[in-house]
């Protein structure tokens, strides 16, 4: 049953990856994205991650994914526009591209010749804990320096992003003295306009 679900979300995943570049719809593109790491969180939840597999739900796609799926509806971006400089792009995703294609059949040639090399370096547990009891007893312990800069970066980069974003509006206000002291002269011209001529 384990293998058949296995299969089923890896299926789904792809397929949905796939759709993320290739939906012309940038709205189309965000949904599958969610649909994506829906089934990445039940992968997640078969190897026996489930904390892994929450915080995908909670945070990816309640939070990352959602709020590209509301920038996305409500800035009405000309996707059009953004494309035209594709071409000139192109060589370098494609570099890239390469590179990350040869690291994944090295990491998976790797891992088919010699497995035992690849064997998950796992820390000892403590019995009746759960993944998700272990993981905070070690970062709320062990790695709370850490865990704590890691959460100012985070407050930091939220902060600049609202100050870049920030537009400051120019609000007009009366000035009531400045009204009262004006005169007849001062706000109304005079001009004698010839016959059949424009202002």
């Amino acid at each position: 049953m384990a293998v058949a679900f296995f299969y089923l979300f890896s299926a789904i995943m792809l397929a949905s990856a796939f759709m993320v570049i290739a939906a012309r719809n940038p709205v189309h593109s965000v949904l599958f994205l969610i649909l994506a790491f829906v089934n990445a969180a039940g992968l997640f939840m078969l190897a026996g991650a489930e904390f892994l597999g929450m915080i995908l739900i909670v945070v990816y796609v309640g939070a990352v994914a959602v709020l590209f799926l509301f920038v996305v509806m409500m800035l009405d971006v000309d996707f059009a526009e953004l494309k035209r400089g594709f071409l000139q792009v192109l060589p370098i995703g494609a570099i890239v591209g390469a590179v990350v294609a040869i690291e994944l059949i090295l990491v998976v040639g790797s891992w088919a010749i010699a497995p035992e090399g690849s064997a998950p370096l796992g820390a000892p547990m403590k019995p009746g804990l759960t993944n998700t009891q272990a993981l905070g007893q070690v970062l709320y312990t062990q790695y709370l320096l850490f865990f704590q800069l890691a959460g100012l970066v985070l407050l930091t980069a939220m902060i600049g992003a609202i100050v870049l974003t920030l537009r400051h509006k120019v609000v007009k206000r009366q000035n009531i003295p400045e009204q009262n002291a004006r005169t007849q002269a001062g706000v109304v011209e005079i001009k004698k306009v010839p016959f059949r001529a424009g202002v």
